[in-house]
């Protein structure tokens, strides 16, 4: 064991593998008290960087470490590993769902749980050492990437961070503005992928390579396949000279796999017809390219792939394996109600798992989703039909990837993959330590721009682009904790800031030094008598022009950030949640600690409901089907609403409209940008359910399937906690907010029940 990294040698010798440069490079950062920012490919090894910072924490029996994922799923996932890892007591859980052992030494969570508690100001941030930001280049998300900026600039500055990111083109960039804004921050970049991924077409005819060498064999870049060049163009796709070696390759590749061509229940395929789904399914299975994911861009079309491949005779798995498949999924239906087990269809989901097919998707239940993940880890389940949500880093390698078509509906119209959206999509090709080789396959239609797609097999990695805004929540968050002046060159050290003007988050933090400088003038000037006292003010009355200069030359760059929170500041002015004081100084009102605790799209109309009690005479019922419809987003700008719950409900959703429309002058004339109208499309089938609806019943008044509904039931039940919790720890109308707050907790019961529990155990 060495004297200069002596924990990572300790590390290192219980692994069953060598680390690879980067890894050990980011390794040794860490142990010399650095944060480090890692980009490489999916599939590389970025969490073993992760884990070696769980075992620097573990080494001190006072030291914390966070994990921290994007989603719910991940953070599942992760929670058990480490659980099997260092044992359950200690590690814990907290993903709103579920609060689990939060007082562990290793705790697993979402950001935004993270966040809540750095505004929060926890005790549970005591003692941490480490926090592990996986996916990090998800800040650049539309509507959640805020969050990963506001951990970034508010995390104690001695917790050091490990920021795990796929291949981004700006990683030097990102990694230069977390240098400056926490310090000691170190980039290691790797574009080298373990495993080679190599890029195929699936025509009606054979798999073809979509680059050759010049000796016409299969190369993971070069010139593209002129078999395929001549089918772009219109030729006919018979194998000529020119191409048959590349055609051989196919063959090759059966061979080197040591498969023979089988014919088991193949149809032939007819030249001008789209290439079915089960046709995938025969070619990847002949081809020895499963375990496989095929990336539908559908729900639906996931569901009605697994349909078609069982009536097509479809089948991937063993006696034995099917018996295991079995095994595995009785415990899961086994938790479930004999209603819930009829109104669900498991029989085709579980005809599905036993031929080795399956679909995941967001509209499918989260336990079910876990089955699927866990049986395709096992390799028990050969091929999963997903949408790009499996994309986010679920460990679910696969030796090949096949991407149905090039282009997705964004909601609105079809628009292309983009290069970035390509690359996390096959990047799940290829399993460390099992293949020696990643596919990716792309099925061709007769529309196929075969350039546009060698691009998008050539481009490694995308930029990262900051969606950092401030918003009411934080705005009180902030001035709650400092004065408007450190709020401002807090926000100027944003990400996004820094994408504007990189000198200004520069200077931003030189003002930030400046502003701690002086505040240890003044309080010396206050201890102070006589001479020292006025030297002390002295120095204080000259850093604070110099800090007034500063500040007007930031504003004289571009200050657009700073502005946007200024106008964000005026709005909770006019609306007293904020009264400006004396100097720098802001007051957060009463009413203001309560937005605090209200995080979302619609924090600041929410936080209106509760001032002006517009959810009079509503009864827990009728409380869940409003934070339903202030929680819910429809997939489609014309969705109908539907029926209104009864009861005190359409009077008290007519209120919180009448509001939505008056912040939303308000905004406009703010020059702030407004929630989205709220959407009563589930709050019928939301009250139904407090209630004591069948899940048959609430599923047919939803018109959505299980997995959505529970989904936004979870939803419902976070913002109906946000709203307990901020009702109970209110400071003004007490009683009547404190009976609001119980009514929360009653409607959370009632909607958290039968399916909805179970799905949120999961």
């Amino acid at each position: 064991m060495s004297e200069e990294f002596p924990a990572l040698d300790e590390f290192a010798s219980r692994l069953g593998f060598p680390l690879d440069p980067f890894q050990r490079t980011a390794c040794e950062r860490l142990e010399q008290g650095r944060s480090v920012l890692v980009a490489a490919p999916t599939g590389s090894g970025k969490t073993t960087v992760a884990e070696f910072a769980v075992h620097l924490a573990r080494r001190a029996a006072d030291r914390r470490i966070f994990y921290t994922a994007p989603i719910k799923a991940l953070s599942n996932q992760k929670f058990r590993e480490l659980c099997a890892e260092y044992g359950e007591e200690q590690v814990g859980l907290l993903t709103g769902d579920v609060n689990l052992r939060g007082d562990a030494p290793i705790v697993v969570m979402t950001t935004e749980v993270l966040r809540n508690m750095i505004y929060a100001e926890s005790d549970g941030l005591d003692g941490l050492a480490f926090v592990v930001l996986d996916e990090v280049h998800y800040l650049g998300d539309r509507w959640r990437g805020a969050v990963w900026e506001e951990i970034i600039l508010h995390l104690p500055a001695e917790v050091r961070l490990v920021s795990l990111s796929a291949t981004v083109s700006n990683a030097e960039e990102f990694g230069d503005w977390m240098h400056a804004v926490r310090g000691d921050t170190d980039v290691i970049l790797s574009e080298h992928r373990p495993v080679p991924l190599y890029q195929h077409v699936l025509t009606e005819r054979e798999l073809l390579p979509l680059y050759v060498d010049g000796a016409g064999e299969l190369a993971d870049r070069g010139r593209l396949n002129p078999q395929l060049i001549r089918m772009d163009d219109g030729g006919t796709g018979h194998r000529g000279s020119e191409s048959r070696s590349a055609a051989d390759h196919t063959r090759g590749h059966q061979e080197r796999y040591g498969r023979r061509e089988r014919s088991r229940g193949r149809a032939p395929r007819r030249r001008g017809r789209r290439i079915s789904r089960s046709d995938i399914a025969r070619s990847l299975d002949e081809t020895e390219l499963l375990p496989g994911i095929v990336f539908i861009f559908s729900r639906n079309g996931c569901d009605q792939a697994v349909l078609q491949c069982l009536h097509a005779g479809i089948r991937l798995t063993s006696g034995e394996e099917r018996r295991e498949i079995r095994a595995a999924v009785r415990a899961t239906l086994d938790a479930l109600e004999e209603d819930e087990l009829r109104v669900l269809g498991v029989n085709e989901w579980v005809a599905g798992l036993e031929r080795g097919i399956a679909a995941h998707h967001a509209g499918l239940l989260p336990q079910f989703k876990s089955v699927v993940e866990q049986l395709f880890q096992r390799r028990l389940v050969k091929l999963v039909f997903a949408t790009e949500t499996l994309a986010l880093g679920i460990n679910m390698p696969a030796r090949s990837v096949t991407i149905e078509r090039l282009d997705k509906f964004n909601g609105e119209q079809r628009v292309p993959l983009t290069s970035g959206e390509y690359t996390q999509l096959t990047g799940r090709a290829g399993r460390r330590g099992i293949d020696h080789e990643g596919h990716a396959v792309v099925v061709w239609n007769g529309g196929m721009d075969l350039e546009a797609l060698a691009h998008l097999a050539s481009a490694r990695s995308f930029p990262v682009r900051s969606s950092f805004r401030p918003t009411p929540n934080m705005a009180v968050n902030l001035l709650q904790r400092m004065p408007l002046d450190r709020a401002r060159d807090t926000l100027e050290l944003s990400f996004a800031q820094y994408q504007a003007d990189r000198a200004v988050v520069d200077q931003a933090r030189d003002l930030r030094a400046e502003q701690r400088s002086l505040e240890g003038y003044e309080a010396a000037a206050r201890r102070g008598s006589g001479a020292d006292r006025k030297r002390w003010e002295d120095r204080a009355r000259k850093l604070r022009r110099q800090l007034d200069r500063g500040r007007r030359r930031v504003e004289a760059r571009t200050g657009t950030i700073a502005r946007t929170f200024e106008r964000v500041v005026d709005l909770l002015s006019e609306l007293d949640y904020l009264i400006p004081a004396r100097g720098p100084e802001i007051e957060v009102t009463a009413y203001g600690r309560l937005l605090r605790r209200i995080y979302g799209e619609r924090d600041l109309l929410v936080a209106e409901c509760l001032k002006r009690n517009a959810w009079r005479g509503i009864d827990a019922a009728g409380l869940a089907a409003l934070c339903c419809a202030l929680s819910y987003e429809p997939r489609r700008d014309d969705e109908a609403e539907g029926r209104w719950p009864g009861g005190a409900f359409p009077q008290a959703f007519e209120r919180t409209l009448e509001l939505w429309d008056e912040l939303g002058e308000l905004s406009e004339r703010h020059r702030l940008a407004s929630a989205e109208r709220p959407h009563a499309g589930l709050a019928s089938a939301m009250h139904g359910w407090a209630q004591g609806w069948t899940l048959e019943r609430t599923l047919e008044r939803s018109g959505v399937g299980a997995g959505d509904f529970v989904r936004w039931a979870k939803q419902t039940i976070d913002l109906l906690d946000q709203i307990a919790q901020a009702c109970e720890q209110a400071e003004v109308d007490v009683d009547r907010l404190g009976r609001l707050g119980l009514r929360a907790r009653e409607a959370r019961r009632a909607v958290r029940r039968g399916i909805v529990e179970t799905a949120s155990s999961s």
